[in-house]
């Protein structure tokens, strides 16, 4: 479900600290009920590659999309990461440089920069925008606790900010709903498993 924005701003979340100049583009409650000590089970979840996707849309759309990158040069090396943009774990405080950095990712083009006990964050960059992917871990008003998704956004240029308003419908229409879905499927099955 989304999220006005204020259901990330007004927690005391270490990323504010850190990505201040980074747009808050959305706020999303993930379908992921569970106890206080959930959180890492919802970071490897997120990491394994394992969210069950029956959605040919979003799968289309995704080939469509590294298709794309791969003929207009949009995610070669030299426009990640390090190459096009520093980490943003250049920025981090001493104490999250030292803690955890969270787990490697099996099948996409994110980064780990720092994992609290309740708070994970990582990276991607490719020629349109620099992507932060915040989750966190949050109390309901049940009693129980549920993971939280914000994704922050630092455009290149005109042509970031004209792709970013370019793909807003179809994020909203079509990647969003299916990556809940994906990931709310998952979370009851490897519940039940």
């Amino acid at each position: 479900m989304k999220l006005p924005n204020t259901a990330h701003t007004s927690r005391p979340w270490r990323i504010h600290e850190i990505a201040h100049d980074f747009l808050l583009e959305d706020v999303w409650a993930l379908p992921t009920p569970g106890g206080p000590d959930d959180f890492p089970r919802l970071v490897r979840q997120m990491t394994s590659g394992s969210n069950t996707n029956d959605s040919r849309a979003y799968t289309a759309l995704f080939e469509i999309r590294w298709r794309l990158g791969k003929l207009f040069g949009w995610d070669r090396p030299d426009a990640g990461i390090v190459a096009r943009v520093p980490s943003l774990r250049d920025r981090l405080p001493a104490d999250l440089l030292a803690g955890p950095r969270g787990p490697v990712f099996s099948s996409v083009p994110f980064t780990s920069v720092y994992q609290t006990d309740d708070e994970w964050v990582a990276e991607m960059a490719n020629r349109t925008v620099h992507a932060l992917m915040h989750m966190s871990w949050v109390a309901d008003e049940g009693g129980g606790y549920h993971g939280q998704m914000a994704v922050l956004v630092k455009p290149n240029g005109w042509f970031g900010r004209g792709y970013m308003a370019a793909i807003k419908p179809i994020r909203y229409l079509v990647v969003y709903p299916a990556l809940l879905r994906m990931i709310g499927r998952t979370w009851e099955l490897q519940a039940a498993g």
